[in-house]
């Protein structure tokens, strides 16, 4: 079984060098957001279980492209009263608009070599607008856990909720609104052959 297992491993270490379809592992596809209360606090909230899929080139990276959907009802705060409020009516409506989708449009070199800025369209509560992500390329190479091609980076954004109809209580609540998010995506071809391979071995 172990000479299996690493007869697999050899064959996936190399990373890639040419343009490669990955998929967003969605236990690290997460999102922080923050915004100003009334001058007093900036209460955050958070987002999880992204998912998606990114088209990634190591050696030319402003030819990515990326597509990712966020399930609505993982937004939490640690406030149960304000969980039940933001998915409610007066903010996201949840139960009509249930996630939120981005998908990128363009990819360009950003101040640095990891630093790259994407370009894209954010649907939220059923609004679309342009976005710009500032995204940090954390790092490519083989998960040492698995043996799998993957890349992994951050992206921060500021927008404003009320472009996307959730502008309640603006502007005693601030309309700006901090973003951050951070994912993982592994190859797909190779996820695939090492999640067969981990079967036949059980």
């Amino acid at each position: 079984m172990k000479f299996r297992i690493a007869v697999f491993a050899l064959s996936v270490l190399a990373v890639r060098t040419q343009a490669a379809t990955y998929t967003l592992e969605p236990n690290y596809t997460q999102g922080m957001f923050s915004w100003d209360h009334l001058g007093f606090s900036y209460p955050a909230g958070q987002f999880a279980q992204g998912t998606g899929t990114l088209e990634f080139d190591a050696m030319n990276p402003t030819m990515a492209s990326v597509k990712v959907t966020i399930p609505l009802a993982s937004i939490a705060t640690g406030v149960p009263d304000l969980d039940e409020h933001l998915k409610s009516e007066d903010f996201f409506e949840v139960l009509k608009f249930p996630t939120a989708t981005f998908a990128s449009t363009k990819v360009e070199q950003g101040m640095g070599k990891k630093k790259l800025k994407v370009h894209g369209n954010l649907t939220v509560h059923g609004v679309t607008k342009p976005v710009l992500l500032e995204v940090t390329l954390l790092k490519v190479g083989s998960n040492a856990r698995t043996a799998v091609p993957t890349v992994g980076f951050t992206a921060t954004a500021t927008l404003k909720r009320s472009d996307f109809g959730l502008g309640a209580f603006v502007p005693q609540v601030g309309d700006e609104i901090q973003l951050r998010l951070t994912t993982q995506a592994a190859d797909s071809k190779a996820q695939a052959a090492y999640e067969k391979q981990k079967a036949q071995t059980k």
